[in-house]
């Protein structure tokens, strides 16, 4: 679990910087590859938080009622 918060704050932390040099003057290849590595840092954080909630609904199925 800590990990995964661990890696979720490293994607977070890579989305600010691209979102703050894509308000930079960039070339189009450079704005192009800015975008593409933001698209992937977003998905990234998208996988994390799926597999999260597989994690959470298999603990809740597996869990014994008191």
């Amino acid at each position: 679990m800590e990990e995964r918060i661990t890696r979720l704050r490293a994607h977070l932390s890579n989305i600010d910087r691209y979102q703050s040099l894509l308000k930079t003057k960039l070339s189009d290849a450079e704005q192009r590859y800015l975008e593409s590595r933001l698209s992937e840092e977003r998905f990234a954080i998208t996988a994390l938080n799926f597999t999260g909630s597989e994690i959470n609904m298999r603990s809740s199925q597996n869990a014994k009622p008191d």
